[in-house]
């Protein structure tokens, strides 16, 4: 391999110095020869005036010494013509040693070291500088490539490095610039943020030559293996998990197997669970996948038959109900089998919140009975709001217990009643906590915070202030919906957040399309996780209905867990990913297992002893707005009585009482006290059961009133003007 061009500008005059002492008169030509090799190798003006100087000064030098020796004279007058020969070395040397670029730190093996030259060399040619050729302009001088790391492979190189310029300057080198100089696609360029990094330094990799990539060699004939299988479906491009390849762990048949799917370096991200069953062939209630530590890797089970068909009876666990010293409760099982708790207290800390959203028919109901027995087991008092009347069998383990649209709201006077009486007396560090933990559920959820409700405004004030305020005061929340809608919640991104912040979640199967948990309803920890996906049944399951028993419906018969897929979803805990669970399958009622203990009594306080009336007193003004702050303003509210129902709701059957008739003008009157007493807007179908009439006969009277600017509505609800 030949000389660079900066080994000859910095080395020519040398020879030039000795070619003159030997070559004598013929110096000059070497000069000459010199000038002419440095003027065709494009060296730069001050370059090429330095060495001709230099030639100029060795070749004279060198006749000069030619002469003496020819003359005969003394030798030592012509060896001491070498030391201006010298000296212009030496100058040309020191003009040129700072435009000449530095040669780029030698690596392990001669390959690499002259790979890492010539990308120096073109960077410092088109990019940085300081080598510019005539008539080229530099994308931008001074941006050097420091810390140059170059890295080859079979079939692969690449180099990577930090573009640097002084302090005050910005990088603008961009990639298609970088890929334009290597010529390789933009695609073969990574460069760092510029948000992450300082302005003046940004890393860069360079991909000069990329590897082919591997596509996974399927054996001849039809793939029969699970890896085959994934290779040929699932991690093709157009595949459910398109990069990832499987690694086995157990394998028992080709519908009964554990793997690890694994993408290169590359995080796997959402996976819809569908496209995978059909991917392999499968039903959807086949597959389950668990989430790891990395993002590049998950682990996937397929079932013959699903883990968790059998369940977990609730009569065989009744010892792991109780709280333990954690805080935590068995809610169900693990399709590992292992078991699946929830937090109801941190101890030294105050209690636990529970989000738990599922539809009709998913076992919502019966994870609410069985939190209800764990906190009468481990003497946890409860407040219950239950706006639909009559579902929730343990209603009676409760100590306070608001059954009905009308007391649930109650209910929630009373839960925020006692977080203010708690903060009141907890103010100061002398008060011991003796009192015990409280566990408020609220049940349907929806009917109280969505904005259809009449309750809505107070509701969703008074339930953020809960989620908030009330964990440290040892008071938890169990707040259940039908869907994780955000509609569900009143439009409260803050009750959601502070559910999942103080607690875990429980997710069951939903309607079509309303489980979806990405976008706007996005849980972390539960990415990509669709609730409507999981299926009502078990395989086989349409096949054991049409085998019908027609002897008649035996009275004693019971549901087992393989009739339906009730109690199954995702547990999600906190600093965890959600995974696969099934809620205990309730082959007794959770209320034959209490025992002759009593339900736990909230302690004897003040917001308790006048508990009556602050369920019937609002604690938002008329605007739905302005939530009562103190304990004193509260009890003051509540001793002053609850506003007087213009008429009392019907004792006896509506059908058996006449409504009014649709001309009678007293029924305005009426809807307008009953709005001015109320002071929260209500729908028509609520202000017809306050009145003891249908809602045929308020809708005309409403839009009247409208008319007359004396109410106003505002998406269905109606209030005084």
């Amino acid at each position: 391999m030949g000389p660079t061009r900066a080994q000859f500008i910095q080395y020519a005059p040398a020879a030039l110095a000795v070619a003159s002492l030997t070559a004598g008169p013929w110096s000059a030509l070497a000069a000459a020869a010199a000038g002419a090799g440095a003027w065709a190798i494009n060296a730069s003006a001050p370059a090429l005036r330095s060495l001709i100087a230099c030639g100029i000064t060795a070749t004279g030098c060198g006749i000069a010494a030619h002469q003496v020796l020819a003359s005969g004279m003394n030798p030592l007058f012509a060896l001491g013509l070498t030391v201006p020969a010298g000296a212009a070395v030496l100058a040309h040397h020191r003009n040129t040693a700072d435009q000449l670029p530095a040669l780029p730190a030698t690596t392990a093996t001669a390959g690499q070291s002259s790979q890492a030259q010539l990308i120096t060399a073109w960077w410092k040619e088109f990019i940085s500088g300081p080598t510019q050729t005539e008539g080229r302009k530099l994308i931008q001088a001074g941006a050097e490539l420091a810390h140059l790391v170059l890295e080859v492979g079979d079939d692969s190189v690449s180099f990577t490095g930090i573009i640097t310029l002084p302090q005050g300057q910005q990088v603008r080198v961009k990639a298609a610039d970088i890929a334009s100089v290597y010529q390789i696609p933009v695609s073969q360029v990574e460069m760092g943020d510029p948000k992450h990094y300082a302005p003046n330094a940004l890393p860069v990799t360079v991909h000069l030559k990329k590897a082919p990539e591997q596509q996974p060699e399927i054996s001849a004939g039809a793939p029969t293996t699970p890896e085959q299988l994934w290779a040929a479906y699932v991690g093709v491009p157009e595949g459910a998990m398109p990069g990832t390849t499987l690694t086995l762990t157990r394998y028992d048949g080709p519908l009964d197997w554990e793997g690890i799917a694994t993408r290169d370096r590359k995080a796997i991200g959402t996976v819809n669970l569908q496209d995978l069953a059909g991917n392999l062939d499968l039903e959807t209630i086949q597959i389950a996948l668990a989430p790891t530590d990395k993002p590049s890797q998950m682990g996937v089970r397929v079932m013959k038959e699903h883990a968790l068909m059998h369940g977990t009876m609730l009569s065989s666990v009744v010892a792991e109900l109780s709280m333990d010293s954690r805080g935590y409760i068995r809610l169900g099982t693990y399709i590992d089998a292992r078991a699946a708790l929830v937090p109801l207290a941190q101890p030294g800390s105050g209690a636990r919140h529970l989000y738990l959203v599922g539809g009709s028919r998913s076992g919502k109901s019966g994870c609410l009975e069985q939190i209800l027995l764990s906190a009468h087991k481990s003497r946890i008092a409860v407040i219950l709001a239950s706006p639909q009347a009559g579902t929730i069998a343990g209603a009676g383990l409760a100590a306070y217990c608001g059954d009905g649209l009308d007391e649930a709201m109650g209910a929630l006077r009373l839960a925020y009643a006692m977080m203010l009486d708690r903060e009141a007396r907890y103010r100061s560090p002398a008060f011991p906590f003796t009192d015990p933990l409280i566990q408020f559920i609220i049940d349907e959820a929806h009917m109280l915070l969505s904005i259809s409700s009449p309750y809505h405004a107070e509701a969703k004030a008074i339930v953020e202030q809960l989620t908030r305020r009330a964990l440290k005061r040892g008071i938890g929340v169990v707040l259940a919906t039908q869907t994780p809608l955000a509609e569900d919640l009143g439009n409260s991104t803050v009750i959601r957040s502070q559910l999942l912040i103080g607690g875990g979640a429980v997710f069951l199967r939903c309607a079509k399309g309303q489980g979806s948990l990405v976008g706007a309803n996005a849980v972390e920890g539960a990415e990509g996780i669709d609730l409507s996906m999981i299926p009502s049944s078990w395989p086989g399951q349409y096949d054991k209905v049409a085998a019908r028993d027609m002897t008649g419906l035996a009275t004693a018969a019971a549901a087992g867990p393989e009739d339906g897929t009730f109690g199954l979803g995702y547990l999600l805990t906190p600093g965890s990913q959600a995974v696969q669970f099934r809620s205990l399958h309730l082959d007794v009622p959770p209320v034959s297992l209490a025992g002759d203990l009593p339900p736990v009594a909230v302690e004897d306080c003040e917001a308790w002893r006048h508990r009556e009336a602050i369920a019937q007193t609002p604690l938002v003004d008329q605007r739905g707005k302005n939530l009562v702050g103190s304990l004193a303003d509260l009890l003051r509210g509540a001793q002053q009585g609850p506003p007087a129902l213009p008429q009392q709701r019907a004792q006896a059957d509506p059908a058996g009482a006449p409504a009014p008739s649709e001309g009678q003008e007293l029924i305005k009157p009426r809807i307008l006290e009953l709005l001015r007493e109320q002071s929260i807007p209500m729908t028509a179908e609520t202000i017809a059961r306050k009145l003891g009439t249908s809602a045929k006969n308020i809708k005309p009277r409403l839009s009247e009133l409208k008319r007359r600017d004396e109410v106003t509505n505002e998406n269905g609800l109606w209030r005084a003007a």
